[in-house]
């Protein structure tokens, strides 16, 4: 038995629509056993998915196979997530939240010379 790729990311809820699931296969985000893969690609038991979702990047096994969207727990029965994976998107969450944390908040609004000055450099990028 198989089940096409967006269909399977969508019950494994790695998307909250099927058509979300859909665009981010076509776009390239989501690779079958080390292949650009299409929607309609048939998915089988063993087989590693890559999905790219922002900067996060799941790396998973396939361990049972769903056409239809169920609980959280019947989604996680899905997969196995690898561990170089768990640890690269720890490292990423924790390297987000050092970023954030180091940047200061200003102490009152900018004016409106700087205003135009923050406008004027998010439109030269």
């Amino acid at each position: 038995m198989s089940v096409r790729v967006d269909k399977w990311l969508w019950a494994a809820r790695f998307f909250k629509t099927r058509g979300l699931s859909s665009e981010s296969v076509k776009g390239g985000h989501v690779s079958l056993n080390g292949m650009r893969t299409k929607p309609a690609k048939e998915v089988k038991i063993g087989d590693v998915l890559v999905i790219k979702k922002g900067l996060e990047v799941f790396e998973v096994t396939v361990l049972a196979l769903a056409e239809k969207r169920g609980s959280a727990t019947i989604a996680q029965a899905l997969y196995e997530e690898r561990e170089s994976s768990i640890q690269a998107r720890a490292r990423l969450r924790e390297q987000q939240k050092n970023h954030v944390a180091s940047a200061p908040a200003p102490k009152k609004r900018p004016d409106k010379k700087a205003r135009r000055h923050i406008i004027q450099f998010k439109h030269a990028l």
